[in-house]
């Protein structure tokens, strides 16, 4: 664990805003409470990991194109040990205070860096915020809420950069649910509302 500092919100915002378990569309309500900057803080991640007091902010980017999503195998060099080796749609990671450098949004920056670290993404694309995912049954769901963008590409065309992608690649949203029960939890919601 590192002492890096992480973005994020107090549950108790989270419960005022409206409680929920797995996916909730992104109701501009809710979007706005959750993800008011004057709500977020920045704190040590080694402190928040295992403090449910508080939800780290976690952009879940899925990439699809038509009906086939990008999907990946957690590699063994991912930071996330408790999610190795599972399969996910999801690519993102923690909003770190250094995204906050300069006069731009931390959220939209963190995701952006995030992104860009992750995947190299070769085709036009229109993003939206589809919603959140919150799951309260895991040690890693209890301090993390996952915000769902779905990029819309012209053409699936992505490739991994890092090696904790694993088997990576473009598959038939069908196929990706025949197969649900190998993914994370995050990615279960999101292959159930796709």
């Amino acid at each position: 664990m590192t002492d890096e500092r992480v973005l994020c919100i107090p549950t108790a915002r989270l419960h005022t805003a409206g409680y929920f378990h797995g996916f909730r569309p992104a109701g501009e309500a809710f979007r706005a409470a959750v993800l008011d900057p004057a709500a977020f803080s920045f704190r040590p991640r080694s402190e928040v990991e295992t403090d449910p007091s508080f939800k780290q902010l976690i952009p879940y980017v899925v990439l699809a194109c038509g009906d086939v999503v990008f999907h990946y195998r957690r590699g063994a060099s991912g930071t996330e040990a408790r999610l190795r080796a599972l399969r996910s749609v999801g690519i993102g990671g923690h909003i770190s205070e250094a995204d906050a450098a300069g006069h731009g949004d931390p959220y939209r920056t963190g995701m952006a860096r995030e992104l860009g670290e992750e995947v190299d993404v070769r085709a036009g694309y229109a993003e939206r915020l589809i919603g959140f995912i919150n799951d309260d049954t895991t040690p890693v769901g209890q301090v993390h809420l996952g915000v769902v963008h779905l990029f819309d590409l012209t053409e699936p065309a992505a490739m991994p950069r890092e090696d904790a992608l694993a088997d990576a690649g473009f598959a038939p949203l069908a196929e990706l649910r025949a197969d649900r029960g190998r993914f994370e939890t995050w990615s279960q919601f999101v292959l159930d509302v796709l």
